[in-house]
């Protein structure tokens, strides 16, 4: 059993992260394929069609330095916004290690949904990232609201949360404090576990101040 001091991180092949827009799902996803690249074959697939801002893309480096495989979306040219994903997508659902895919928004679920019957037929943790700071989630009732809606589009249920309430570089200890009641009323609503909140390594907070804490570095490039 994990200790309430430890975070629970997914165990299936297939590892789905999603949340509403500005939650922070990408640094997730690509600080869970780091993590993971210690002791796994780990592929991250960017499945981000919204939000040019905050991509697995700007990690690709980083990504396979540490041996992760980055499949990244496909553009005909520099004035496309709309991606096609490669068709080495499809290879994740054969062979050995993990595959993590970073879902954007509606579309990024209706596009999941493609691959409904191999995540399924793999085994998958779906895990929805949360940001108490972020408007349109600012409550629990809206951040379970969001949670359906993504369900429903993507044709998959979540396996479990993550707490990655911040406010980006003003991020005080106190703020991720605070965000605690906030997951934890979300986790009751929808009967999902908490998985850990994520903080950043040079917040300072210990692992008897959070619970499950999960470190992270801030991996994404912020360009507006």
């Amino acid at each position: 059993m994990v200790s309430k001091n430890e975070p629970i991180l997914p165990q299936r092949k297939i590892i789905i992260v999603a949340g509403h827009y500005g939650a922070g799902k990408t640094n997730i996803a690509v600080n869970l394929a780091l993590h993971m690249s210690s002791y796994d074959s780990v592929s991250l697939i960017d499945f981000d069609t919204v939000n040019p801002y905050f991509r697995a893309a700007d990690a690709k480096e980083e990504l396979i330095a540490a041996g992760v495989r980055p499949i990244i979306p496909e553009y005909a040219n520099t004035n496309v916004d709309i991606p096609s994903l490669p068709p080495e997508t499809a290879s994740v659902f054969v062979g050995d290690g993990r595959a993590i895919f970073d879902v954007g928004g509606d579309e990024g679920a209706i596009a999941l949904g493609v691959y409904e019957k191999d995540i399924k037929a793999c085994g998958y943790d779906m895990i929805y990232v949360v940001n108490m700071y972020r408007p349109l989630t600012a409550t629990p009732e809206d951040a379970v609201f969001i949670l359906r809606e993504i369900e429903e589009y993507s044709r998959l249920r979540f396996t479990g949360i993550v707490n990655n309430s911040n406010i980006g570089r003003e991020t005080a200890p106190s703020d991720i404090i605070a965000s605690i009641p906030y997951a934890d009323r979300i986790s009751e609503l929808t009967g999902l576990p908490l998985l850990f909140t994520s903080i950043l390594w040079d917040k300072g907070l210990c692992k008897n101040t959070i619970p499950r804490p999960f470190y992270i570095k801030n991996e994404t490039k912020q360009l507006f």
